[in-house]
């Protein structure tokens, strides 16, 4: 019944849920400009029908638009001269990897032309000896996972929608996966980047050294922008080697303060080779048994689920640590229960798990997802209050994260939408997060369901520098208008304004 639901769900306009967002002073689309941009990309432009529909809405069916073209472009060369016609043009434009966003950073505003990048999903070079990898914007995360699994290396993150989400749009939101504690964000795992510019200028910033310290690292400054400064064609990452010892702890915890206790342990004691820390509660565990069919790997309940992977390259070590570790854990009563597993398939089918919430989380009804960073001793306390302030409105409210980051997943599920709970809930769990330090967005982005929340996250003066930045690059704000940057209220105006 949930499913059927959520499957019906009409999307309404975002235009339409946002009216105090006025369409820029952009052209409109002629039949001129459908013919000139399609030339460009041979045939390669979408102008109705299921392809153009889907690209004009996200995954969640929260926000949609109404592009009229759809661009497919194979080439840096190709995406140049889409950018720089519409910049003459003033045709604004949407970049779209994957199209997995939760905060209605990839699909359009009104009408804004739609420039895919699926297509340009080459794997350039592969340095076995230093692990620099440079690929084209459009390459899935797992694509990539595989290769590099081939050649003896490992990406040095890993998300759930891992088979959809491309490399660029990763860039482009700075998401950070479930790898950061023993990888880093992007922001440590990137060499350089080549960037078509709004006017259709390409910047070539791409390099397989990771020691350049010459002048600005400008690279960073498109990391976390989602388009709106630039849109990313290629990628330059280093890999790490793949570890040969992996483990995995699937353990099941009594309260709050073991999951504290486990966490602190496990950096002291599995320090080196901790590569994931994540956590998930028993409204999750309940969601992934009904809408996954997956049963619970462990024997009872528990009010917490945590998985504790690990990256090295001494098996005998590390399993040796791992088994200590597990022992202490159960002789201090920290877990109630739980097992090690290091072989690969069983690992792969536990980390579906963890990868497929959001699946599970989205088969229960219509759910409003939001990710915030939060002091690890916050976690369970922002959760609480939230469900005590909305449980009236929703029927199941969900926590689960990256734990090690401080990163907190907080999901509503609804089974039919409230006018006004978006409003509720981010007014109320933005203003606890940033009495607590933390952040609005852990990995997401901030898109268009964000952008007049950034006050949350950020100094007025460090958005102020923002916007110039933006004026900078993108003198007519025909990049992803409508995104990221607050009081954007008509695309242009908010930069006539500075």
């Amino acid at each position: 019944m949930a499913e059927e639901l959520s499957t019906k769900w009409e999307t309404p306009l975002t235009s339409e849920q946002n009216p105090h967002i006025k369409r820029g002073r952009y052209s409109h689309l002629t039949q001129t400009d459908k013919d000139v941009l399609s030339r460009i990309v041979e045939g390669r432009a979408c102008t109705s029908g299921k392809e153009l529909a889907d690209a004009n809405i996200d995954w969640l069916r929260i926000y949609r638009g109404t592009s009229p073209l759809l661009l497919k472009p194979k080439s840096t060369w190709e995406v140049s001269k889409i950018l720089g016609y519409c910049h003459n043009r003033n045709l604004a434009v949407v970049p779209q990897g994957g199209n997995t966003s939760l905060a209605g950073g990839s699909v359009p505003m009104f009408d804004e032309v739609i420039i895919s990048l699926k297509l340009m999903d080459k794997i350039i070079s592969f340095n076995n000896l230093s692990g620099a990898l440079v690929c084209e914007a459009g390459c899935t995360l797992q694509s990539l996972m595989d290769f590099l699994d081939a050649e003896g290396y490992t990406m040095p993150y890993r998300i759930g929608p891992k088979d959809t989400c491309q490399i660029g749009g990763n860039m482009s939101t700075n998401c950070g996966g479930m790898h950061v504690v023993r990888y880093g964000s992007r922001h440590a795992a990137i060499l350089g980047l080549e960037v078509v510019l709004a006017d259709g200028s390409i910047l070539d910033l791409v390099t397989t050294m990771k020691k350049d310290n010459t002048g600005y690292h400008l690279k960073h400054l498109f990391l976390g922008a989602e388009g709106t400064l630039g849109i990313i064609t290629k990628v330059s990452l280093e890999c790490p080697v793949k570890s040969p010892s992996q483990h995995m702890l699937f353990i099941g915890v009594p309260s709050f303060q073991d999951v504290l206790k486990i966490f602190k342990k496990a950096k002291y004691d599995l320090g080196e080779i901790l590569s994931a820390f994540e956590v998930f509660d028993e409204t999750v565990m309940k969601l992934i048994n009904k809408n996954l069919k997956l049963p619970n790997p462990l024997s009872g309940e528990s009010p917490y689920y945590m998985i504790i992977a690990t990256a090295g390259s001494n098996r005998r070590h590390d399993d040796e640590k791992m088994n200590a570790f597990l022992s202490q854990l159960e002789k201090e009563g920290a877990i109630q229960n739980g097992f090690k597993e290091s072989r690969a398939e069983a690992m792969k089918m536990l980390w579906s798990y963890r990868e497929n919430i959001g699946v599970a989380v989205k088969r229960a009804g219509f759910a409003y997802k939001y990710d915030v960073t939060v002091p690890h001793d916050k976690y369970v306390q922002i959760l609480t209050e939230v469900k005590t302030q909305f449980s009236h409105l929703s029927s199941c409210i969900a926590g689960f994260g990256h734990f090690a980051e401080g990163g907190l997943h907080v999901n509503l599920v609804t089974f039919r939408t409230h006018p006004s709970f978006s409003k509720l809930i981010e007014s109320f769990l933005f203003r606890r997060v940033k009495d607590v330090g933390g952040s609005i967005s852990s990995e997401v982005g901030i898109g268009v369901q964000r952008r007049d929340s950034l006050h949350y996250s950020k100094p007025i003066n460090a958005i102020n520098l923002m916007k110039k930045m933006k004026t900078l690059l993108d003198r007519k704000s025909i990049l992803n208008p409508y995104k990221l940057l607050p009081s954007n209220l008509d695309g242009q105006e908010l930069l006539s304004k500075l």
